[in-house]
């Protein structure tokens, strides 16, 4: 069975910074026509940086949308045309003042198919040595270790609720657990 849509039109609602939001009509499978509105997005990387002492690099910060504070992976947004490990590495860099010797990539996950483009590129980062902090102006955000099983228990207790890193973290406890060369 093909399950493709095709799109007839695009037209551009809004045009942001980084996102833009669409509204195509499109060619059902079955012949009928309907439409879609979704957000295009560049992609970003998160990165599961574990300290030689084997705690992870997270960070809590304030998202405006929800209105709230998160804990998270340092993670960010793809700038357009850039090597994805080069995101991850410039990403982990500003955000928590890390570099790494060691890089791998774990996968490709889409948080959003329903109404977003968007896809996140998960990196396992090792070798860690602390350079210092090289935030973006505007961004603030609190730096601090957490192990892996505490990781896991706050995500039960709903004190880790944030999409990203509740899939890199059960990637991570499946890599280390079964999936490690």
């Amino acid at each position: 069975m093909d399950l493709k849509e095709t799109r007839l039109d695009s037209e551009l609602m809004y045009d942001g910074d980084f996102i833009q939001v669409r509204k195509d009509n499109v060619l059902l499978p079955d012949g009928a026509v309907s439409s879609r509105e979704y957000i295009t997005h560049p992609g970003a990387v998160a990165v599961l940086a574990i300290l030689d002492n084997g705690n992870l690099v997270m960070e809590r910060q304030f998202r405006y949308a929800p209105q709230r504070e998160f804990i998270e992976l340092p993670a960010g947004k793809i700038d357009h045309g850039e090597d994805i490990l080069l995101t991850a590495q410039r990403e982990l860099l500003e955000e928590t003042g890390y570099v790494a010797s060691e890089w791998i990539h774990l996968t490709t996950a889409w948080p959003c198919i329903g109404y977003a483009d968007e896809r996140m590129e998960y990196f396992l980062a090792r070798g860690l040595i602390h350079q210092g902090h090289k935030l973006d102006d505007g961004e603030f955000l609190e730096v601090f270790e957490l192990s892996l099983p505490e990781a896991i228990e706050w995500i039960r207790q709903g004190k880790i609720n944030e999409s990203k890193t509740i899939v890199g973290l059960f990637w991570l406890e499946k890599y280390l657990k079964n999936w490690q060369a």
